[in-house]
């Protein structure tokens, strides 16, 4: 574990703690556990604070899921099909991000959060509640596709919101409500987690002592809020789904403009 102060390891432990919470509601814990992590390791190189980041993270997801399946309707199935394509899709990302400029795409993500939250916002009723009867075989594929190969895609290439724009995707293509949608994508995260875990401790970049104690934290805070989605519903996920899409688009516009 690096040299940090106690106050700084409360800090991570409590930030990895509210990141689980907010990842197994709706997506987005990394908008925080990520950025405190390289606040309070400066020194570091940034490869580090990644593949810590994705170990903590994967605890918290894996807790989220097993919630979930146990009390909501999930179909795994389809779930770990989503979850192999976003994985290649965000192994094909991450060859392509060397090459982008990612200040010429969060202008563009900007836009499409907005337009999602707009699209939010003016559906009361979007997400809350599910299609009559089984997803239909087409509907399964575009999700493969399009949630799967495409925000796996992003995920590798630019990854903020990753989980958010996975819910998204599922409400819209196979017509799941919000509590649904956010379960399946826990296990579609797992998948796409391991993989950029297993390539993080290939190359020896995970602080396991430090990762193991901020997935402690991050382990209760996803089991909770799992507990709570379930138990409050969709209106509370879209809530906060409103409320994380707000944090991303500002997340993303200090990237741009600011920082």
């Amino acid at each position: 574990m690096p040299d940090i102060s106690l106050t700084t390891l409360l800090l991570l432990c409590l930030a990895a703690a509210a990141a689980g919470w907010i990842d197994a509601v709706v997506g987005g814990g990394g908008l925080l556990q990520l950025p405190a992590l390289l606040v309070g390791l400066p020194h570091l190189p940034p490869v580090y604070v990644l593949g810590t980041n994705k170990a903590v993270a994967v605890v918290g997801t894996s807790a989220a899921a097993v919630t979930y399946v146990r009390r909501a309707p999930v179909d795994v199935r389809t779930a770990v099909r989503i979850g192999l394509a976003a994985l290649a899709g965000s192994l094909a990302g991450a060859s392509f991000a060397a090459g982008i400029d990612s200040a010429v795409l969060r202008p563009l993500i900007m836009v499409v959060l907005l337009g999602v939250l707009a699209f939010v916002l003016l559906r009361p009723a979007f997400g809350t509640a599910p299609a009559p009867g089984p997803a239909t075989r087409q509907r399964v594929v575009a999700a493969v596709l399009v949630a799967g190969l495409g925000i796996g895609f992003y995920d590798g290439l630019l990854g903020p919101g990753t989980g958010t724009f996975l819910v998204i995707a599922l409400a819209a293509i196979l017509h799941m409500d919000l509590v649904t949608a956010s379960a399946t994508t826990k296990v579609v995260n797992i998948c796409t987690n391991l993989g950029a875990l297993a390539m993080f401790s290939v190359q020896g970049t995970v602080l396991w002592r430090l990762a193991a104690l901020m997935a402690v934290f991050n382990l209760a805070g996803g089991t909770v809020g799992a507990r709570m989605a379930l138990k409050r519903g969709s209106g509370f996920v879209r809530g906060v789904l409103v409320v994380v899409v707000v944090g991303l688009v500002c997340k993303l516009a200090w990237d741009q403009w600011m920082a």
